[in-house]
């Protein structure tokens, strides 16, 4: 069954299937895809170029400003090199489902796919 939010509670706070471009006129949050294998991920573009760790860093800044979160609990988990990330969000995992949730269906009815 597909997933119908890129996000996924864990035990100390939430996963989030982000899908990034880099070099991107603007730093932004563009939207939210399906995957080949069924996942929704969240679409996003940053101007920053993929090396050295640049986008990672420009994903983080973009996500903790637009979810006014602090930089310290957004990290990168998986996908460091690869344009399907996996970002682990740190916190109470309801709290952060009830606050994130609509922020990103927000972003799934304007973009839509």
């Amino acid at each position: 069954m597909a997933s119908t939010s890129p996000l996924e509670a864990v035990a100390d706070g939430l996963r989030v299937a982000l899908r990034v471009t880099p070099k991107a006129s603007r730093n932004a949050v563009t939207g939210i895809a399906d995957t080949a294998e069924g996942r929704r991920v969240l679409k996003l573009a940053v101007t920053a170029v993929p090396e050295n760790g640049k986008a990672n860093e420009a994903v983080i800044k973009l996500l903790s400003k637009a979810w006014k979160l602090p930089k310290t609990s957004l990290t990168v988990v998986a996908g460091a090199t690869d344009r399907n990330k996996i970002l682990h969000v740190a916190g109470d995992p309801a709290s952060l489902l009830a606050r994130l949730s609509p922020l990103i269906d927000d972003v799934g009815s304007e973009g839509g796919e």
